[in-house]
């Protein structure tokens, strides 16, 4: 099997998560190894980044990059229910901070970030899977194939995984728990989308609920060039009882939302439907001996909310910023100041989720009177800043049942 190579730190997966954290601890002076599975640029999903993750890309040195590739302006988010509308405009919050940022194609997005890790020192390696690790007193071992010469092994004294859906290591150290969301299943491809209507603001992500099912939705996220990210989320079972391949599952749900269809009515399907299912994820800890896990590959909650990016480039801040007072000799703690942290902005986007499916943040979104103040709180979450703790949402996300009571009785 070869020597085994050292490293100070290895981080799995080359995603925004991975080369944040690599810019980072590269720029601090750490050798730094990503073992990336894919070749670089790839497909991927979650285009619609949030104001507050301009922020991280900043701090890693990663934004002037990321603004010379011209990606799509993005100010805001409209949301749409059977002729009803919501309009957020960021710009409009309550937290300081960015209040502007991109929708990104992520195969490019992805690939800018990672040639930025690269150039502030990150050894990027890809094509290499991991296959085992084993955590030890003294570092953890990854065992991994490379195309070019087989298997492998690399001994770092600290691992991050940032593998996403991937979640390379609650799969082989048994840290999966089952999510708090029933399993839903998303359908979603990339299009031209011709859109005619001189109205509407490419500048801002549509969300679109479904006329005769509230849990049911689509997203629409415009691109610089004239293409669009289109998908629907639904549970499973509803999906399953439709006729016809995924891309005509997807065309005939558009066909039952009146506005939706009408807007991509000349819209050109070149490229195929994917599908991901049960996306929703959990572990029984963010941290382990010599490990702590980034973005997806901890949590999922869903995309309702553009949230993924954001929570994996705070996770990246906080472990990069973390692990290199390790390094430097200072005493650490992980839960506390990774994983509790984290998780706060974490448990507000958990609360605006389930608010999502369970009707409350739909009531509040469409409701006749919202009340300015409140409408720049909520506004500042959907932009991103969940850590924010002077937002009275972000300290008790649970007031959005009060508000939701609220909202109906008004509505009555």
């Amino acid at each position: 099997m070869g020597s085994t190579e050292r490293c100070s730190v290895a981080i799995i997966g080359a995603g925004p998560s991975g080369t944040v954290a690599a810019a980072n601890l590269a720029r601090a002076g750490h050798e730094v190894v990503v073992l990336e599975r894919e070749t670089f640029p790839r497909f991927s999903i979650g285009e619609s980044l949030l104001p507050q993750s301009m922020t991280f890309l900043d701090e890693a040195g990663l934004l002037e990059a990321v603004q010379a590739e011209n990606f799509q302006y993005k100010n805001g988010a409209a949301f749409e229910c059977n002729g009803r509308r919501a309009t957020f405009n960021f710009a409009d919050k309550f937290s300081a901070g960015w209040d502007t940022t991109f929708q990104v194609q992520r195969a490019r997005f992805d690939k800018t970030l990672a040639d930025g890790a690269s150039a502030a020192g990150a050894d990027i390696r890809y094509r290499h899977q991991i296959e085992a690790v084993e955590p030890q007193e003294d570092g953890i071992i990854l065992e991994y194939t490379d195309d070019a010469a087989g298997r492998k092994i690399l001994h770092a004294d600290f691992c991050l995984d940032a593998s996403g859906f991937g979640r390379v290591l609650p799969r082989l150290l048994g840290l999966d728990r089952p999510a708090d969301f029933p399993v839903r299943q998303s359908l979603f491809t990339h299009i031209k989308d011709n859109i005619a209507d001189q109205n509407f603001d490419r500048d801002k992500i549509l969300i679109t609920v479904h006329p005769d099912h509230r849990d049911i939705w689509f997203w629409l996220i415009p691109f610089s060039d004239g293409t669009c990210s289109l998908g629907v989320v639904s549970k499973v079972e509803f999906l399953e009882a439709r006729n016809g391949d995924d891309g005509e599952i997807l065309r005939g749900l558009i066909s039952d939302v009146g506005s939706l269809a009408k807007l991509l009515e000349n819209a050109e399907y070149h490229m195929p439907t994917r599908s991901l299912v049960g996306y929703s994820a959990n572990v029984s800890s963010l941290h382990g001996q010599n490990f702590a896990l980034l973005g997806n590959a901890g949590e999922f909650l869903d995309p309702v909310f553009s949230s993924g990016v954001t929570i994996a480039l705070k996770s990246a801040s906080l472990a990069a910023n973390l692990l290199s007072r390790q390094i430097s000799g200072e005493t650490v703690d992980w839960q506390k100041q990774f994983a509790d942290p984290l998780g706060r902005g974490v448990e507000t986007f958990r609360h605006f989720v389930t608010g999502w499916y369970s009707g409350e943040l739909q009531d509040i979104f469409f409701a006749s009177y919202r009340d300015p103040k409140i409408q720049r709180m909520i506004c500042s979450i959907l932009a991103g800043y969940a850590w924010d703790e002077e937002n009275p949402y972000v300290a008790k996300p649970a007031r959005l049942s009060v508000l939701a009571e609220l909202c109906r009785g008004a509505s009555a």
